[in-house]
């Protein structure tokens, strides 16, 4: 049996992954980059306004990475109302190592990109995959 508050707590992190990925690709179009830049603003502390993501290089990074990040909760999704029924170890284990290798790189990346902050705003989307998760039992009731 699976227990469906870890399911449902899935899902909300899974959706936020998404609805962020499409932030993000939506900052392809100037006319809709507000929201990603304040957002990288604020990744690259201290919050005045410098940045400018509206360089055709910022647009298609935005681009393919908004795609990444709404496919990879598209796939959490998936995992978590899906995978979870027919194989909760696999599907846990793809989470957890999937979110780690995010982590780690994200983080370790923005930190020698000059944005240690970012590395701290990952901090909550690790949480929201990795808490639910963590223990084994939470996922595959007897």
């Amino acid at each position: 049996m699976i227990n469906e508050k870890t399911i449902q707590w899935l899902k909300v992190a899974s959706a936020s992954f998404i609805v962020f990925g499409l932030g993000i690709a939506l900052a392809a179009n100037p006319a809709t980059a507000l929201p990603m830049t304040l957002f990288t603003d604020l990744a690259l502390w201290p919050f005045d306004g410098a940045q400018n993501p509206n360089t055709p290089e910022a647009r298609i990074l935005s681009s393919v990475c908004g795609g990444i990040l709404a496919g990879w909760g598209v796939m959490f999704w998936m995992l978590s109302t899906q995978g979870l029924r027919v194989a909760p170890v696999l599907a846990r284990k793809i989470m957890l190592v999937s979110i780690a290798t995010w982590f780690v790189i994200d983080s370790t990346a923005s930190v020698v990109a000059g944005a240690p902050f970012n590395a701290v705003l990952n901090v909550p989307f690790l949480l929201a995959i990795v808490m639910p998760l963590w223990r084994p039992t939470s996922v595959a009731m007897a």
